[in-house]
């Protein structure tokens, strides 16, 4: 046992410029497991670490496969393999950018253009793996209910444990916790010449990433996994 108590698929950040900012911006960086000074932000008056609070213990990362307790039975080693023989069956994507976007009352960066292809590669992910995923607790599902969640999500949360997969999965990497109405606009102002130099365009995602949530509820990058370049 690593001391994890969750593990997830994600996509996170290969070393870089998005990589930086995304570790920097929450104060954590999940590749080396560790807090890192916030950055200064021209025009931004607020503390960062209370905006990112919510999002920080996660690290910088879009959800492919929701955290889930290792179901009885299984190791973490076959999880391992699994996801690597996987990853070697999914092609690598291209997609066409990143952009800052308000997502209810929070900001994260989201896909622009198709989409379709990697909302196929979640569902591809998350069924694949569906074997590794302990159920949720009583708690865990009464924790989750507390969202007003559609009938189709609330069949998703029995069916797969997690309410947002599927038809109701989103790519996006969060970059803040609950925010004011004009809080958000004045913040996303400061954040988008920031960001100018810093999003990818094409997006590419070429590896996927199994991540552990330690003890105190941190997650960390423990391996990656190159997905398939197609010739």
């Amino acid at each position: 046992d690593m001391g994890f108590q969750r593990y997830a698929i994600y996509y996170t950040a290969p070393a870089g410029p998005l990589a930086d900012f995304g570790a920097a911006w929450l104060g954590w960086d999940i590749a080396t497991g560790q807090s890192i000074k916030h950055p200064h932000i021209h025009g931004l008056d607020e503390d960062i670490s209370s905006l990112t609070q919510t999002p920080r213990k996660y690290g910088f990362h879009g959800t492919i496969k929701p955290p889930f307790r290792l179901a009885e039975g299984t190791t973490f080693e076959e999880l391992s393999s699994a996801t690597e023989t996987l990853c070697h069956d999914l092609e690598a994507l291209t997609l066409e950018g990143l952009e800052l976007s308000r997502l209810g009352r929070f900001l994260a960066l989201t896909v622009t253009g198709d989409t379709k292809p990697l909302a196929d590669l979640a569902a591809k992910v998350v069924q694949s793996l569906d074997t590794f995923r302990a159920m949720p607790s009583d708690a865990e599902l009464a924790k989750r209910r507390k969202a007003n969640l559609s009938e189709r999500q609330d069949a998703y949360l029995m069916q797969w444990g997690y309410p947002y997969v599927m038809e109701e999965f989103r790519f996006h990497l969060t970059l803040t916790g609950k925010l004011k109405a004009d809080h958000a606009a004045a913040l996303r102002d400061a954040l988008e010449p920031v960001l100018v130099n810093v999003l990818p365009s094409p997006f590419k995602i070429t590896d996927l990433t199994l991540a552990g949530e330690d003890r105190q509820g941190q997650f960390h990058e423990i391996q990656r996994f190159n997905l398939r370049v197609s010739a």
